[in-house]
């Protein structure tokens, strides 16, 4: 039996079910359990969250009584939809922000509980993923970019919220319906979850690997795979793209050799979403390379990827997409901010640096949609001496 109490009513010894209120302004990034901790007591009571669902079936009821203060259920009533408005790239990325460090701290947990040979569960996660998908239909280039900016420890774990991000603007891009965008966002989430059976000194590691090390990264998509065969609600697409993301079309992928025949259109779109998050990210070995740069190298690596996936995955990001670095034909450099409306080679962007004068210049922001200037070629922020490109378009968030 589940009951709705204000937050004052919460004692230790209650199993907290669920919050009342948006995910973002729950103190966890999970629900389920016996409370045990007043640390937890107290970071529930300083929230904004007014009430609880707690199940009496599994741990202390409410001392106080009353059908006006108590509303007791058998199961928790669905809210009703939230309507996802179209919103600015300034105005999102600040929730993005909220939403990359909260999902950071589940994929860190995650990672810790299956290390302790702790069962995944789907459900725990759904929250997340639902919110990811919230933010990417508000505004693509948001979260998506913002997840890129990730400090080298943090890789593998921000590598996840991003993948979740790019696979589920790539779903909405090749037209899948919302429970199979769900279903890919999930798998990108939880595609690397294998790695948490890597050593960490192997994963963080700053030099390049040695052959027996290599060797035991790429079993990570049989242990991920073993790891949601004994989770629970893990659904097919999940468990595909986690075993299958490192395959290529030609055959020369691993662990199975699949070619582009015996692949599935979600392993497919993990493997295109999974490297493009790894070569535009800082690594421990490496910079990461510039997205537009990305995007045309990705195009040349001849039997890596699906065409068509591939072409519809550059269409959800743009040829030139947020944090590019370009030439404008005016002579001018700057750092694409937000894709165009009605085409993929005039999106906006925040140009900082003259190449006539050699410097930088007052910021100014122009929609090339909008405007007689024209983008002449992605550029080389080495080239220039420009070392803080990200800034340009992420302002305090980087």
């Amino acid at each position: 039996m589940l009951k709705r109490i204000p937050v004052d009513q919460l004692t230790l010894g209650m199993h907290l079910q669920a919050f009342c209120g948006a995910w973002l302004e729950h103190p966890f990034w999970r629900t389920k359990f016996v409370l045990s901790d007043p640390n937890d007591l107290t970071l529930i009571r300083e929230s904004t969250i007014s009430e609880v669902w707690i199940d009496i079936s599994k741990g202390l009821d409410s001392e106080v009584s009353g059908s006006e203060q108590i509303v007791a259920v058998e199961e928790i009533p669905e809210p009703p939809p939230v309507v996802q408005e179209k919103t600015s790239f300034n105005d999102e990325v600040k929730r993005a922000a909220k939403i990359c460090a909260k999902g950071k701290e589940a994929v860190v947990s995650m990672f810790q509980e299956a290390r302790m040979g702790k069962a995944i569960e789907a459900e725990a996660a759904a929250p997340l993923v639902e919110e990811i998908s919230n933010s990417v239909l508000r505004n693509p280039g948001a979260l998506i970019s913002l997840a890129r900016l990730k400090i080298a420890d943090d890789y593998t774990y921000m590598h996840s919220v991003a993948v979740c991000a790019l696979m589920i603007a790539l779903s909405r891009k090749l037209g899948l319906d919302e429970q199979q965008t769900r279903d890919a966002g999930m798998a990108g989430l939880l595609h690397d979850l294998g790695k948490a059976m890597i050593p960490l000194e192997i994963l963080n590691k700053p030099g390049k690997l040695t052959e027996e090390e290599f060797a035991l990264v790429k079993t990570h998509p049989q242990e991920g795979h073993k790891l949601l065969a004994d989770g629970k609600g893990i659904s097919d697409i999940t468990k595909d793209v986690c075993l299958h993301h490192h395959e290529k079309i030609d055959g020369s992928g691993y662990p199975k050799g699949l070619s582009g025949e015996t692949m599935s259109l979600f392993a497919k779109m993990g493997a295109v979403c999974d490297v493009y998050d790894a070569i535009t990210s800082n690594r421990p070995y490496k910079a990461g390379w510039d997205p537009a740069e990305s995007i045309k190298r990705m195009a040349e690596w001849k039997g890596h990827f699906d065409p068509t996936v591939f072409q519809a995955f550059v269409k959800s990001l743009g040829i030139y997409p947020v944090g590019s670095l370009v030439r404008l034909e005016s002579g001018k450099l700057g750092v694409v901010v937000e894709q165009g409306e009605q085409s993929l080679l005039k999106p906006k962007v925040r140009v900082f640096f003259s190449i006539k004068s050699q410097a930088y210049i007052k910021p100014e922001l122009i929609d090339i949609a909008r405007s007689p200037e024209k983008i002449a070629c992605r550029e080389d922020a080495a080239k220039w001496g420009i070392k803080d490109v990200d800034r340009y378009w992420a302002g305090d968030k980087t």
